[in-house]
């Protein structure tokens, strides 16, 4: 879902470039109007006008290579022309580090919540069950209640991308927030519901998250300056796992990555890992560094230096 309304925004974006470009309406313009200097100016207008990155860039790219590659199937007679615009090629972006929390940080967002009241147990299951699965927000707000085995083993089916299935075990203190909160009537009923009964939202759930974040503020000063997304807490989940020395392949099923590069992405992120492998690897090598002699100025050096 969060691809097709990447896919949509960037057309859209394009559609009304184009437009203002050839002085057009929108359903005013053309199969002819689309070349693929119009797709390059157009990527040109998203870095330097909107300020996009070049990630975001490339994805608008891949938007506009999707809608043509369908054009391509349904009109070969224009092949040249789709063909010039497939040939455009990604700019090469810098991976930014992953954002995420330490155990402590996390642990203290989910503490803020007030869980007396009805609102507070489902915000305090939502906030227990992102960082204890590692689930996209997608995945969360897709969850049944029939989705969910509440006895031992506690687990959950999640449905992630592409359609696939995983299972990911839950913790005692999960799973005691989600049986207050779980849905009696309906085994089909959506788990995580806003106050009116409807479903809970993506931005309801960001909403949510951030407030939490705020009030945890107030015990853990380093929250301050986060932007703590829903997604953080996923991130938070990867790196605490590999804090605990989970292997990055069984990681990667928990996440549902479809390939352990991806995963090990979070291995960069995290300085103090690799302080400690660094370390084992000296052990373990038998090698003893020597201690580093603290650099002391001379006084015949900054005598030189005095009279230069």
């Amino acid at each position: 879902m969060h691809t097709i309304r990447a896919y949509r925004d960037a057309l859209k974006l394009f559609y009304l470039f184009l437009a203002d470009q050839k002085h057009k309406r929108v359903a005013d313009l053309a199969v002819e109007d689309i070349q693929s200097d119009s797709v390059l100016a157009f990527l040109n207008h998203v870095e330097s006008k909107r300020g996009n990155s070049a990630v975001t860039r490339n994805c608008r790219l891949s938007a506009v290579r999707s809608f043509v590659q369908h054009l391509l199937r349904q009109d070969v007679t224009r092949a040249g022309q789709y063909g010039r615009i497939l040939a455009i090629g990604n700019k090469r972006a810098v991976r930014r580090t992953a954002i995420y929390l330490e155990p402590e940080e996390a642990r203290a967002v989910i503490a803020a919540v007030d869980s007396r009241s009805r609102q507070g147990e489902r915000d305090h299951a939502l906030l227990l069950f992102l960082y204890n699965t590692g689930a996209r927000v997608s995945e969360v707000l897709a969850v049944r209640a029939c989705d969910l085995r509440l006895e031992r083993p506690p687990q959950v089916r999640l449905l992630g991308k592409g359609q696939k299935e995983r299972i990911c075990p839950l913790w005692s203190e999960t799973t005691l927030a989600l049986r207050r909160i779980i849905p009696t009537a309906n085994g089909e009923d959506l788990l995580f519901r806003n106050t009116g009964g409807a479903p809970l939202t993506r931005d309801g759930v960001a909403y949510l998250v951030a407030k939490y974040v705020r009030l945890a503020v107030q015990t853990t000063p380093t929250l301050a300056k986060r932007r703590v997304t829903p997604h953080v807490m996923r991130h938070s989940c990867a790196v605490a796992l590999l804090q605990a020395g989970v292997d990055v392949s069984v990681i990667r099923d928990y996440l549902g990555h479809a390939s352990v590069a991806t995963t090990s992405r979070y291995i960069t992120t995290n300085l103090q890992m690799k302080r400690d492998v660094l370390e084992a690897f000296w052990k373990r090598a038998g090698l003893c560094p020597a201690p580093l002699k603290k650099w002391r100025p001379s006084p015949k050096l900054l005598t030189f230096l005095e009279n230069l």
